[in-house]
C-alpha cells in the first residue's frame, strides 16, 4: 500500500487486463466517432477548444467545435496533429 500518495494499491499479483481487449472497449469504440474522441482527449489535457486550435495552427474555436460535434470530419493531416500532441495513434482519430 501506498498511503503517503493518498491512495492504496495491493502489493499481491492481480490478474491484468489489456483493456483494448475487451468487449466493453470494443463495443464502445465501434460507437465513438473520432469527434467524441478528440473532445475526450481535449477535455483531459485540459485545453479549450480555443487552444486547442492553436496549438493545432490557428484553427478557429468555431472549427474545433465542428470537428468535435461531427460537422466537419477530421482530415489526416489534422489527424496526424492531433496524434503527436496527445501522443497517441493516428486511428484514434480517423
Amino acid at each position: 500500500m501506498y498511503p503517503e500518495k493518498g491512495y492504496d494499491v495491493p502489493m499481491e499479483d492481480e490478474d491484468m487486463v489489456n483493456i483494448f481487449e475487451t468487449d466493453w472497449y470494443k463495443k464502445i469504440n465501434s460507437t465513438t466517432t473520432p469527434g467524441e474522441v478528440l473532445k475526450i482527449y481535449r477535455q483531459n489535457a485540459e485545453l479549450t477548444q480555443e487552444e486547442l486550435g492553436r496549438k493545432l495552427g490557428k484553427f478557429s474555436r468555431q472549427k474545433i467545435s465542428d470537428l468535435e460535434n461531427g460537422k466537419r470530419t477530421i482530415g489526416k493531416e489534422v489527424a496526424k496533429k492531433l496524434c503527436q500532441l496527445f501522443q497517441v495513434p493516428v486511428e484514434r482519430f480517423l
